[in-house]
């Protein structure tokens, strides 16, 4: 029987928690969820973990952020229900991912193209380009994360495309991934996404997640790999007046 889809995206909330906190730099536990400072300007400055009640959480969470110079960001996902409270202290959307999953029952092929290991260093250039300028120091970060393995796929001998996998638990997330612009539309986003299912399946995990832009190149690939909708991630900010 498939999980209830608010079970599901509350797992993939706690793991992204964990997740998020493999950046390093300053990690504040509040309550259920963990405030994160990894950085001037990087984007995984966030609060993640409240499952579906602010009860007692904002106060430190602004607190924390401002001690830090920041405004309050939040990762919420859509099986949350407080939005009044948030409205009334200020918060706006300014982003909206879709979170896709798939089991592991079954696997697809084999990547036709070569995907291999990445070395820390070459991920960091290699995503960077990808994903060009204004990425270097995510993506210096990224490479410095534990517990997450890289890999590259391969264009006639020659690192074209990157991507990241952490697991947490039964769960494996995918992130960080990207193809040089010379190189888009010729499978190599496929060819990742497929033997990262596989090393996930080897490393436990009988879920996987994937967030994407809404209409991306991504959100097709991910579609096309026999992931489903289960629901959307909220970045939110606070604006003070």
């Amino acid at each position: 029987m498939p999980e209830p889809v608010q079970s599901l995206l509350g797992r993939i909330e706690a793991a992204e928690a964990e997740h998020l906190s493999l950046y390093g730099g300053e990690v504040r536990q509040i309550g259920p969820l963990r405030a994160m400072f990894a950085g001037p300007e990087l984007p995984v400055n966030v609060a993640c973990g409240f499952g579906d009640s602010l009860e007692g959480l904002l106060d430190s969470v602004e607190a924390f952020y401002t001690s830090h110079g920041l405004p309050s960001r939040l990762v919420l996902y859509s099986h949350f229900a407080d939005w009044d409270t948030l409205a009334r202290r200020g918060y706006r959307l300014v982003r909206l991912l879709h979170v896709y999953t798939r089991t592991l029952d079954t696997l697809p092929d084999a990547p036709q193209l070569t995907v291999r290991p990445l070395p820390p260093t070459e991920f960091a250039r290699l995503s960077a380009e990808a994903f060009g300028p204004g990425s270097e120091a995510i993506m210096e970060r990224a490479a410095q994360r534990p517990r997450t393995q890289f890999s590259a796929a391969e264009l006639g001998g020659q690192p074209v495309a990157a991507g990241a996998m952490s697991v947490f638990g039964s769960l494996a997330l995918l992130f960080s991934t990207a193809t040089l612009p010379a190189f888009r539309g010729r499978g190599a986003q496929t060819a990742l996404l497929a033997a990262r299912l596989h090393a996930a399946h080897e490393a436990g995990a009988s879920c996987v997640a994937v967030m994407t832009t809404p209409g991306s190149a991504s959100e097709r690939n991910v579609l096309r790999a026999g992931f489903v909708l289960a629901g959307a991630r909220l970045s939110m900010e606070q604006v003070r007046v």
